[in-house]
């Protein structure tokens, strides 16, 4: 794992290696928070089966705008990947922050926002974090066991190295972020509703107060979903915040179901 090659990064990021399985997004939250970190350090994690970054980001812009930065991240990734895998896999996005690659899960965009904002009002920092299964998902697992998990790998891009796909995703990071700073957050929402699974049609979406059934009509500025209750009534919004925690409980006991099969196969 030590000889994994070094990535090379643009030159307004700075780049952190993490080894050991340590994950950069709750390292290069708790760096920034104590200001060990500032903007432009980007934290990478040296596991060569998953591919992990974090970027700290000091946007100057009120807190409401910073969730942008999670679709962002999302944008970018599915350009970055897009690039480099066969054209026959199809990355889209599971609200709130899910990656898929042909209808799995692939990974997952993350975000934090510090709470205290400076002088001119905007977060003293944030973080977004990106994570992608590159390997094949372990554990002894029957076929169809964990059908809505995937990896890049088990969907054809065999041939794509991990310094590669963290270099790429490092420039079309900053790639968007430049758009965004330019032309705003439009661009990017429309990019996302383009890749969205089930935009503008009849959803189930799971949640912390169980599943909600209805037409998804978009995100509001909050990034919260809008959906059209199937049995009628007007569109509600679902909390991003809320859905944002449920998904960390479906990656915990993913991650535990994951750990139990690969401990039964040894």
């Amino acid at each position: 794992m030590n000889e994994l090659p070094e990535p090379v990064f643009p030159p307004l990021l700075k780049g952190h290696r993490l080894d050991g399985g340590a994950h950069p997004f709750e390292a290069a939250v708790a760096g920034a928070a104590s200001r060990h970190y500032s903007a432009g350090d980007l934290l990478w994690s040296s596991d060569p089966a998953h591919v992990r970054i974090a970027l700290v980001l000091e946007p100057d812009v009120e807190p409401a705008r910073g969730i942008e930065m999670l679709f962002l991240a999302m944008v970018a990734t599915t350009d970055a990947m897009g690039a480099l895998i066969p054209p026959e896999v199809a990355l889209t996005y599971e609200w709130p922050a899910v990656l898929r690659a042909n209808g799995a899960r692939v990974g997952r965009a993350r975000f934090a926002q510090a709470q205290e904002t400076g002088e001119d009002g905007a977060p003293l920092w944030l973080v977004v974090g990106i994570e992608l299964r590159l390997a094949p998902v372990d554990g002894a697992m029957e076929p169809g066991e964990m059908p809505h998990l995937t990896s890049l790998v088990d969907e054809g891009a065999a041939d794509l190295g991990h310094r590669l796909a963290v270099e790429s995703l490092s420039r079309h990071m900053l790639t968007w972020i430049h758009s965004w700073d330019i032309d705003g957050f439009a661009p990017v929402l429309d990019n996302w509703l383009f890749r969205a699974d089930g935009y503008k049609q009849e959803i189930v979406v799971p949640g912390p107060k169980g599943e909600r059934r209805g037409t998804f009509l978009g995100i509001d500025e909050a990034g919260s979903l809008l959906l059209k209750p199937a049995d009628g009534g007007s569109a509600v919004a679902l909390a991003l915040d809320e859905h944002l925690a449920h998904l960390d409980h479906r990656d915990s006991e993913d991650a535990a179901l994951a750990l139990h099969n690969k401990g039964m196969d040894q």
